[in-house]
């Protein structure tokens, strides 16, 4: 152990969940001075009035008790509700499809958190991401996770290079399984925890009963590109392009999907077909755009791949142009329900460069009168 490390102190952003447990675990065996804690940024009831953050915070409690090491935890709520979740609601509500994971990481644990960790005399903070980082000679960089089904790079895009000098992953060298392995030989309270999954104040319940609390959506026409109405919907708030599931459309053929929405109108509009034209584009547009490091910007065109969602391969295309601010990327191949408001996320191999929200895909290959190639996945 080096004399540096054995002086350093890691506060581990700890959700109770098994990687944010190993995570804190892997840190002591380094050496480090360990500090657990736990974020409440929600509050919420389970279908007995028990408290969820409590549940979770408790499993918190057990995994920092068998590693001997300190915990607290502070309450984000407010802060969450200013910095992410209002906007969320705002977005939806003008018909919108956001990504509010995003905006947590930049604002509430690597930004909230963060400082609050700086105030408990860290040096670093540490989660459970999976995601690498690699020291620079300037500035460090943002690096895939290695177990490429797990990677979270996508949604650590926009923390920025002066979170990312004081930040530690240290369970993105591993494999998932491998997460599990260590957990299970410690015999770590988490080590069999399911993982959590989605939006973390939807949790498990129905999205649409969720989003209707807080959204004031107002039912309207499915219609097909040439306006023919072939059912009702409940709001536009509740689809998102490439969205089947839900649609409630009957009739004869292949299964209905979002293809576009005329929010003035209060329309979604729907075709028919897995590869309907409609639902491919490969140009967009793209603003408000961020860089882990040097901005690519100033040397365009600009090749490199991106995801326009979560678990997507890396796509080919290049950085055509900025126009104040307004991005336009052209895709070597059509993509599939390019999403306002979802984010696209840049990389040169395994580095993440940054990102940007999209504002717009360019014009379909159906409005193109275009056949889509064979070869593009549905």
């Amino acid at each position: 152990m080096s004399s540096n490390v054995k002086n350093k102190t890691v506060v581990v952003g700890m959700s109770g969940g098994v990687d944010s447990s190993v995570a804190a675990f892997l840190l002591k065996e380094e050496g480090y001075n360990v500090i657990g804690m736990f974020m409440k940024n929600w509050e919420e009831e389970n279908e007995h009035g028990d408290c969820i953050a409590e549940e979770d915070y408790e499993d918190v409690i057990r995994v920092c008790d068998q590693l001997e090491i300190p915990h607290y935890t502070v309450n984000f709520v407010q802060e969450y509700w200013d910095g992410v979740f209002s906007s969320f609601v705002k977005e939806y509500e003008a018909g919108l499809t956001p990504n509010p994971d995003i905006l947590c990481n930049k604002e509430i644990k690597f930004k909230a958190l963060l400082d609050k960790a700086m105030e408990y005399g860290a040096d670093y903070l540490a989660t459970g991401h999976y995601v690498r980082k690699r020291e620079d000679h300037i500035q460090p960089q943002l690096l895939k996770g290695l177990d490429p089904g797990k990677d979270q790079s996508y949604f650590l895009h926009a923390i920025g290079g002066q979170s990312l000098n004081k930040a530690l992953f240290p369970v993105g060298e591993l494999q998932k399984s491998e997460v599990r392995r260590i957990a299970e030989e410690n015999s770590l309270a988490t080590a069999k925890k399911k993982d959590s999954t989605g939006i973390c104040f939807i949790g498990k319940r129905n999205f649409k009963s969720f989003l209707s609390q807080y959204v004031d959506a107002q039912p309207g026409n499915f219609e097909t590109i040439e306006g023919e109405t072939v059912g009702q919907h409940d709001g536009v708030a509740y689809y998102t392009i490439g969205q089947r599931r839900g649609l409630a459309i009957g009739g004869a053929g292949d299964a209905w999907f979002v293809v576009g929405k005329d929010i003035p109108r209060n329309v979604v509009v729907v075709e028919q077909g897995t590869r309907h034209p409609a639902l491919f584009a490969d140009t967009l547009t793209a603003t408000e755009s961020t860089w882990i490091a040097k901005s690519p910007l100033s040397d365009l065109p600009f090749r490199c791949t991106a995801k326009i969602r979560y678990r997507q391969n890396d796509q080919p295309c290049t950085i055509d142009s900025n126009e104040n601010g307004r991005l336009h990327i052209s895709f070597d191949i059509p993509q599939r329900a390019v999403t306002p408001r979802q984010s696209i996320v840049f990389y040169k191999d395994e580095v993440c460069l940054g990102g940007a929200l999209i504002e717009d895909r360019g014009p379909s290959y159906h409005e193109r009168g275009k056949v889509l190639p064979k070869e593009v996945s549905s």
